[in-house]
């Protein structure tokens, strides 16, 4: 008797080290998924305890693994439906079990997954993806499975949402716990009929939700959960945080830590109004429009409308100039004024480009204005992103104010410059406030051009360093137009007053500055 006392509370000493003394979590505030655990930055095995627990260190807000059933109804975590050569479905757990993990692990049961996610964990949520079968009837018994275990282990605080790519799994889950979350893994299914069947989010493949972007908002309106899968680029990355999803599953979960120390939303900031140009064809009608002919500053070149100047492909915006002639429909038009008679004097333009503004589409006071780009090379280059006055009528330049957020001039290829122009401060007085930056390869690589605008300053950043700092002087409109909505314009001109000064390399064309993406912030 004495002896199975003993044993008696040896057993329960044991039992106090495997299972949490309280199921308490509260899910960190982030929307950091790690994909298979935190497994990649520190070699772990995928779907491991060990990257279970790398997740759980980070405190990402949910921590992905993988469940499948073998012939002997065991229920283990595992990714491939092949494992060490075995069939899981066909092989038992003792088999399988034999197959150390890289780091020495046994492959390990749900039950022993799940254990250790409740060990010691306040923060990290477990995403639970229950893998489809090939075997008929199957999907219903691993979902009663797991539910079964779960409640058994009273594991439902700890688990974050249940995901899978087979629709009777997850209506099934939601049959047998309707306070389970659940998350569609297929993207096939719209939000609304998600929401409908009683799905509470999506979890698309990121080129699938790039396709469809309509389905971020229509997701948010019905109240659904946003996911994404597999985000590992700093690209990605930075257009899911701007979207406001709710998670973002990734193999990096370090990096996108990273990410969101840099994102604007970190500052408070929303995305208000963006163009991803995830499309082919001609530019967003709804949110871009052209100027034509002849406009200003001298230059050569002739804005057009066409597809060889602007253009949308492979995710990106095209604006390119050509060297190539084209007749000018104001030659000898009585009503150019005097100031600008080149326009009417030249009856045959030697160059083509294009200008897409936003004017009466979409205008902004204040904000955190982005656009990722590459710069055209050669002498006689000057792109710009650039902003000015919706206000015109009766105030003419620079009175209305214009805010040069990037400008560049292809005989000076390394230099960048951030500037604004009002009545007291402009170019023609020699007066404007602008500053230069050094930049690195700005023709092949993707640079992010910003203006953080307040009402009490502005700031020029390149790649998020901020190199020319303006301060409101709280004077007149002469020093600060800039309390009002301001339009935005993209633009490659060729020559002109700044960009021609060293002339013109005719043997450069086309060039073409290519544009990732454009999106505007502002605080609520």
């Amino acid at each position: 008797m004495r002896f199975l006392f003993i044993l008696c509370i040896l057993i329960g000493f044991n039992a106090c080290k495997t299972v949490p003394k309280k199921n308490n979590i509260t899910f960190a505030n982030n929307p950091v998924i790690a994909h298979r655990g935190a497994w990649k930055a520190n070699n772990l095995p995928e779907n491991s305890i060990a990257s279970l627990k790398r997740a759980m260190a980070l405190n990402c807000t949910g921590s992905e693994f993988d469940v499948r059933m073998t012939s002997d109804h065991i229920l283990i975590v595992a990714h491939d439906a092949n494992y060490n050569n075995l069939v899981v479905e066909e092989s038992t757990y003792a088999e399988l079990s034999k197959h150390k993990l890289s780091n020495g692990e046994t492959i390990p049961t749900l039950k022993q997954y799940l254990l250790a996610g409740m060990q010691n964990n306040t923060s990290t949520g477990l995403v639970c993806e229950i893998k489809p079968s090939k075997i008929e009837g199957r999907n219903v018994i691993i979902a009663e499975k797991v539910i079964k275990l779960v409640k058994e282990l009273k594991a439902e605080p700890f688990i974050l949402t249940y995901i899978s790519f087979s629709y009777e799994i997850l209506i099934k889950v939601k049959e047998l716990d309707k306070n389970a979350k659940t998350q569609y893994l297929d993207g096939s299914k719209t939000p609304e009929q998600l929401k409908e069947d009683g799905i509470n989010g999506l979890d698309y493949a990121v080129f699938k939700i790039k396709r469809n972007p309509e389905w971020i908002e229509s997701a948010k309106n019905h109240g659904l959960l946003l996911n994404t899968w597999t985000a590992n680029t700093t690209e990605d990355m930075d257009w899911l945080l701007a979207n406001d999803f709710d998670f973002i599953t990734t193999d990096e979960p370090e990096l996108l830590f990273e990410r969101i120390k840099k994102s604007p939303t970190k500052q408070g900031y929303k995305l208000v109004w963006s163009d991803e140009f995830n499309y082919k064809g001609i530019p967003d009608s709804t949110k871009w429009t052209y100027e034509h002919g002849f406009i200003a500053n001298n230059e050569k070149q002739y804005y057009v409308d066409s597809l060889k100047n602007a253009r949308v492909e492979n995710g990106h915006l095209i604006i390119e100039a050509h060297k190539e002639k084209i007749a000018n429909k104001d030659f000898n038009n009585p009503a150019i004024k005097d100031w600008a008679r080149y326009k009417r004097e030249i009856d045959t333009a030697q160059y083509t480009s294009a200008k897409l503004t936003t004017e009466g589409l979409a205008g902004w006071q204040y904000g955190r204005i982005e656009v990722s780009a590459k710069l055209p090379k050669g002498r006689g280059m000057w792109p710009a992103i650039w902003m000015l006055s919706e206000k015109q009528e009766g105030i003419g330049w620079p009175e209305r104010g214009e805010i040069d957020i990037m400008e560049h001039v292809g005989y000076d290829n390394d230099t960048i410059h951030g500037t604004i122009h009002t009545k007291a401060y402009n170019h023609m007085i020699g007066t404007q406030k602008g500053k230069t930056i050094f930049i690195e390869n700005p023709n092949d690589n993707f640079h992010v051009f910003a203006l953080e605008w307040t009402p009490e300053k502005m700031d020029f950043l390149l790649d998020g360093v901020v190199y020319n700092h303006i301060v409101n002087e709280h004077k007149t409109t002469a020093e600060w137009p800039f309390d009002q909505k301001f339009y935005l314009i993209l633009n490659v001109a060729v020559g002109g007053m700044w960009g021609g000064q060293k002339g013109i390399d005719d043997a450069i064309f086309p060039q073409k500055m290519v544009i990732d993406y454009v999106r505007v912030f502002q605080k609520e």
